[in-house]
């Protein structure tokens, strides 16, 4: 059973900026609750248990989202309001679940993963990336449940448009069946013309540890960062059995302006 999930949340959110110049993307309200807890919520229902989550000392106010008692203490002295105290006994549920590990310098997803390699206990792990919501549907539950039929490590994954490949981690499909199939490569970004599929990577995981193995082999690739997908594409050369999971749900990106603005909209339809 999957029991821990990492969440990288060191990026400085440039493409939503000036409103990140003062607030972390991942706490910006989204139909009245920030965008991580939308991936909180999504992980716990889907049975995970402990969180990870990498940020930098030019994000703390994420840690201080979460454990910033004194301040509520304070309020629900003065004010008897039951929203506020369901609102903090919900925190106090999470704190209890939440680690932080720290990456100040912007190393890439292989790097913030490799930070996390002491704290893993199972043999697969999680990793969400908070900028891609699923809604409608719980996309962590359904790849749990496609990692216990198969035994393989999965990735969550969509059919996008044929001509926007190039935008888009793209997956080479093997054994198709009707919700998921055998991934037999990655490849980062494609021109139209030598993508495999359109079959294109969603920022959901399902890791082996040994995947910490390969990340420390590999040498900084695009931007002087270390992929984790160039660590997946190793892992499958050498016969791990990874899968993509087609999901269900209704995907939202989150990670740009014009997305953000449009997931609210999404996600008060569903309410």
């Amino acid at each position: 059973m999957i029991k821990q999930a990492i969440i990288p949340l060191a990026g400085l959110g440039t493409r939503m900026l000036p409103l990140t110049s003062v607030m972390p993307k991942e706490l910006m309200p989204i139909n009245g609750k920030p965008n991580l807890q939308y991936i909180l919520d999504e992980c716990i229902d889907a049975g995970v248990k402990k969180f990870i989550f990498i940020i930098s000392k030019k994000k703390l106010s994420i840690k201080k989202y979460f454990f910033n008692d004194n301040f509520y203490k304070k309020i629900l002295k003065k004010k008897k309001d039951k929203r506020l105290f369901e609102e903090y006994k919900k925190i106090k549920r999470y704190q209890k679940m939440i680690k932080f590990v720290y990456q100040n310098k912007p190393k890439g997803t292989g790097d913030a993963v490799l930070k996390c390699q002491k704290f893993i206990k199972g043999k697969h792990f999680l990793m969400l990336l908070p900028d891609d919501l699923i809604i409608r549907n719980n996309c962590s539950k359904e790849m749990i449940r496609l990692h216990k039929k198969t035994n393989g490590s999965i990735i969550a994954t969509k059919r996008v448009e044929r001509k926007t490949v190039s935008r888009w981690g793209i997956l080479s499909v093997k054994n198709k069946k009707r919700n998921y199939f055998q991934i037999k490569d990655v490849i980062e970004k494609p021109s139209i013309k030598k993508a495999p599929s359109n079959f294109a990577i969603i920022g959901r995981y399902i890791l082996p540890t040994n995947i910490f193995v390969e990340i420390k082999k590999l040498k900084p690739g695009q931007g002087g960062e270390i992929h984790i997908t160039d660590a997946i594409r190793s892992l499958i050369k050498k016969k791990h059995q990874f899968y993509g999971n087609i999901f269900k749900g209704k995907y939202l990106d989150c990670g740009t302006l014009n997305g953000y603005i449009n997931s609210g909209i999404q996600i008060s339809k569903v309410k």
